[in-house]
């Protein structure tokens, strides 16, 4: 257990930042998943949408720095591919 003041501050602070990055990861993946459903289920006019939603949050955490910035383009590129794919086909 920590003694000074300032590392047990630093405590408190990292576990809200913890809380506050899971989160913030955790509906980037839900906006992923909602993508492959609906790619999935063959809701057309909803996958745009969430493609370009599911872009937006994936790009923001790189960029925040909660996943790296390749990693975000890769899931992209990837996600845009299965759209283009399965619903022009």
């Amino acid at each position: 257990m920590a003694q000074h003041k300032s590392a047990k501050k630093r405590i408190l602070v990292n576990a809200k930042k913890k809380s506050r990055n899971q989160a913030y990861i955790s509906g980037v993946r839900t906006a992923v998943k909602k993508v492959r459903t609906a790619v999935e289920k063959g809701q057309t006019a909803d996958v745009a949408g969430l493609l370009q939603q599911a872009q937006s949050l994936l790009h923001k955490a790189a960029s925040r720095g909660l996943i790296h910035r390749n990693t975000a383009s890769r899931k992209v590129a990837r996600l845009t591919a299965l759209v283009r794919t399965k619903v022009q086909a």
